[in-house]
C-alpha cells in the first residue's frame, strides 16, 4: 500500500501521566470499544459453575462413584487453573478498557477523523517526526528541548481541533439537504464557511510545521558537509604547508589566503542554516490555536 494512503498514528495527550500513555499506546483495540461505548464485562466465567456439576454427574453414571471422586479431583482442578488464567486475563482487559473510558478526551484514533483530516494529522506528524530525528536536532544545535516538548503538543492540538471539525462535517452533511429548494443555499452558506476557515486554518498550521521540517532538513544537510569541511579544517596547516613548499609564486599566497578563510566560511554556512531554522520554529510557534 502506498504510505502516503496509510492513516495516521494514535496520538495521546502528552500531559497524560508517562506510565498511563504507554498503556494506552499499546491498548489500541480498548480504545476504539471504548469509542464504541463498550463497557466492563463483570459477568467473569460463572458458567463454569453450571458446567462442573453436569461433567460430574455424566461420569458418576458412567464410572460410579470411585471414578468420580478421581475424575473430579481432576477435572475440579483444571478448572480452576483455567478459571484463574481466564481471571487474570479478564481483570486486565477490564482495567485496560475502564482506563481508555477514563482518558477518553486525551486521545484521538485514526478512525475519529474523516478521511481529509486524517491526511492533514499525518502531514503533521510526519513534519514532527523528522524534525525530531534531525542530526542538528540530536545534537543539540536546536531547541531539542523545547522540540520535545512543543512538538507533540502542537500534534495533539492540532488533532483535537481536526477530531472536532471532523465530527461537525459529519453532522453538517446529515442537516443539510442534499438538494435545497432554490434560493435557500445562501442561508446554509454561512456554515459552511466556518467549516472551510477552519479547514483553511488548520491547514496553515500544519504548512508552518511543515517549513519548520523544511529547514531543519536544509541545515541537516549543510550539517553533513560541515562536518566534513571541519576535518579538513583541522589540517588546514598540513595543506598550507604544502603549497608553501611545492609552490613559489602568487597562486601559493592565494591558495594559502583561501585556505585559511574556507574554515570560517563553512562555519558561517552552518551557522546561517541554523538561524534559519529556528526562524522557522520561532514562526511556527507565535500563532496559538484557540
Amino acid at each position: 500500500m502506498d504510505p502516503r494512503r496509510l492513516p495516521p498514528r494514535l496520538v495521546i495527550d502528552p500531559t497524560v501521566h508517562p506510565q498511563v500513555s504507554v498503556v494506552l499506546r499499546e491498548s489500541p483495540h480498548y480504545l476504539q470499544l471504548a469509542r464504541q461505548g463498550r463497557r466492563s464485562d463483570t459477568s467473569g466465567n460463572l458458567g463454569l459453575l453450571f458446567v462442573l456439576p453436569g461433567l460430574l454427574l455424566l461420569i458418576l453414571l458412567m464410572l460410579g462413584p470411585a471414578g468420580m471422586v478421581v475424575a473430579g479431583a481432576g477435572m475440579t482442578v483444571a478448572m480452576l487453573l483455567k478459571w484463574m488464567a481466564t481471571d487474570l486475563n479478564g481483570r486486565s482487559a477490564r482495567s485496560r478498557l475502564r482506563l481508555a473510558h477514563e482518558h477518553a478526551e486525551h486521545y484521538v484514533l485514526p478512525s475519529d477523523l474523516d478521511y481529509p483530516c486524517q491526511q492533514l494529522l499525518k502531514r503533521a506528524q510526519n513534519a514532527a517526526d523528522q524534525v525530531l530525528a534531525s542530526e542538528v536536532n540530536r545534537a543539540g544545535y536546536i531547541d531539542t528541548i523545547d522540540n520535545r516538548v512543543t512538538l507533540p503538543e502542537e500534534v495533539w492540538q492540532v488533532a483535537t481541533r481536526l477530531q472536532r471539525l471532523s465530527a461537525m462535517h459529519a453532522e453538517h452533511g446529515k442537516i443539510v439537504p442534499k438538494e435545497l429548494p432554490p434560493g435557500m443555499d445562501e442561508a446554509f452558506k454561512p456554515y459552511a464557511s466556518a467549516l472551510d476557515a477552519a479547514w483553511t486554518s488548520l491547514s496553515k498550521r500544519v504548512k508552518n510545521l511543515e517549513a519548520y521540517a523544511v529547514q531543519v532538513k536544509k541545515a541537516d544537510e549543510v550539517f553533513r558537509v560541515h562536518r566534513r569541511l571541519e576535518a579538513l579544517a583541522a589540517r588546514t596547516h598540513d595543506y598550507q604547508a604544502l603549497v608553501a613548499d611545492t609552490v613559489q609564486d602568487e597562486i601559493a599566497r592565494n591558495h594559502i589566503r583561501e585556505l585559511s578563510e574556507q574554515a570560517a566560511n563553512a562555519r558561517r554556512m552552518f551557522e546561517e542554516s541554523i538561524d534559519q531554522a529556528k526562524a522557522a520554529a520561532g514562526h511556527l510557534m507565535k500563532p496559538q490555536l484557540s
